[in-house]
């Protein structure tokens, strides 16, 4: 039976398509396990870092290994951030190529407002850090710092508070976070790149070109693929280009449409592969090298006393819940897009705060950006991690404030009485469900009848004389 059409007229924040919903619950559901895992590395780094065994951990993550000869003798902490962040950020690729062919931002009218608030999301915490730094004599170039979003750590608080959004909220969280992370990548490209070796450069957009030759023809093989892979990552890095990019490009060249016959595409087929190394190895391990900074009262008092690191907190805690907060309100408004009836704009404060929750790539922006002062990068890692914490402790003030709401619609999404595996609600237009549900409903009244009947002759045994 052919699925019924999607409306054009969809409300903003209103109910997804089925295919949609199923695709973003799979999506969010590996990021939330990945997320609490990114939350226990990140824990254990901390600890690692401020213990005795302090001088271990530096230790490890500043041992070096790989061939000096490629130019690829890297330390532990420096292959975390630029090797394994290389898996993420194709798992990125791929999820921006599906949303612009087949999701959320394929239709320019119904992208225009997630797209406008994940930009404003993205520029008012690099104002908020840029004044801040100016003001305070500070340096401003930690800019990018505030500007992304950390969808799987927003998730595991999602998952340690016990919150679970309707699938409307988070589709447009993971859109902001799949905006934030296109703007990112331009951010690490323009601003982040060294001098350039233009032969690297060049072997690398061969390469690039091969890969996208072999899936244009059709050949599969992991074989075939991983190790072209690793080639045109090795060279991105040589190139002077940050070696994510390389990710980047090669997921964004998948196809991400299905075909007559197709259960998947080939991207959401590759993605469903690599997003559990994606959430479960590569971040964590990434967090594990990068997130173990020294706390002690001092420094904690720092973050909020250096212009730095306070550019860094209220960018993430108040230019991010402003940015997406305002810039939402502002689209809406102009465009005229109506709320889903069932949420309210409270509802998209607590998104917007939620999106305050900056980690991965404020991490990587933050190394990359005071690279020559390993004090002050230390510094701005706190800083992420205190406004990191301080936005999730707000959003999740706010979102407790509407978690009967949350759980009412979510029970809905999720009801499927006549078990025939597709939610209810996405079947009220489908003549077969409602006979379904008609005969489901004669049945238990025909046994509502039979109980009666015994309870009846029950009664009137025992009312009756001996």
């Amino acid at each position: 039976m052919a699925a019924p059409p999607t409306p054009t007229n969809r409300k903003f924040l209103g109910r997804l398509s089925l295919p949609e919903r199923t695709y973003v619950s799979d999506a969010l559901r590996a990021e939330t396990v990945g997320g609490v895992l990114l939350l226990i590395a990140t824990i254990a780094a901390l600890i690692w870092a401020n213990t005795p065994l302090s001088d271990s951990y530096e230790s490890v993550r500043s041992f070096h290994m790989g061939p000096a000869a490629l130019g690829l003798d890297l330390s532990v902490q420096h292959w975390a951030a630029d090797g394994l962040l290389a898996i993420f950020f194709f798992v990125a690729g791929i999820e921006l190529k599906r949303e612009l062919v087949a999701g959320e931002l394929r239709d320019p009218k119904a992208a225009a407002l997630p797209v406008i608030a994940a930009i404003c999301g993205m520029v008012v915490p690099a104002l908020v850090y840029t004044l801040t730094a100016v003001i305070g004599g500070g340096s401003t170039d930690g800019w990018a710092v505030p500007t992304a979003t950390d969808i799987a750590f927003a998730l595991a608080v999602l998952a340690v508070i016990g919150t679970s959004l309707p699938s409307a909220l988070r589709a447009f969280l993971l859109t902001l976070a799949v905006v934030d992370d296109l703007f990112a990548i331009l951010i690490i490209a323009v601003f982040f790149t060294d001098d350039l070796n233009f032969a690297a450069l060049g072997g690398a957009v061969i390469g690039l070109a091969v890969f996208w030759l072999l899936l244009r023809k059709g050949v599969r093989g992991w074989y075939v693929y991983v190790p072209l892979a690793l080639v045109i990552w090795g060279l991105m890095y040589n190139s002077g280009v940050h070696s994510t990019i390389a990710g980047v490009a090669m997921g964004l060249m998948l196809r991400c449409t299905k075909r007559d016959g197709e259960e998947y595409s080939p991207g959401e087929h590759i993605e469903h592969l690599v997003r559990p190394v994606s959430a479960g190895l590569a971040v964590p391990l990434f967090a594990l090298f990068s997130a173990g900074v020294t706390v002690s009262g001092s420094s904690l008092t720092d973050v909020f006393t250096k212009p730095e690191t306070l550019g860094v907190v209220l960018g993430l805690v108040v230019g991010k819940t402003v940015g997406v907060f305002g810039g939402t309100w502002l689209a809406a408004r102009f465009t005229r897009a109506e709320l889903n009836d069932d949420l309210a704009w409270p509802d998209v404060l607590a998104v917007a705060s939620l999106a305050g929750i900056g980690f991965t790539v404020s991490l990587l922006i933050g190394e990359l950006a005071f690279a020559g002062n390993a004090a002050l990068t230390d510094e701005v890692k706190a800083a992420v991690l205190m406004g990191s914490l301080i936005a999730a402790v707000l959003s999740g003030i706010l979102l407790k404030l509407r978690v009967r709401k949350y759980r009412a619609l979510c029970e809905d999404e999720e009801r499927d009485e006549d078990q025939d595996g597709i939610p209810d609600i996405y079947e009220q237009d489908n003549p077969e469900y409602h006979l379904r549900m008609a005969a489901i409903y004669e049945e238990k009244a025909a046994e509502h009848r039979r109980k009666a009947g015994l309870a009846g002759a029950s009664r009137n045994g025992i009312d009756s004389p001996a």
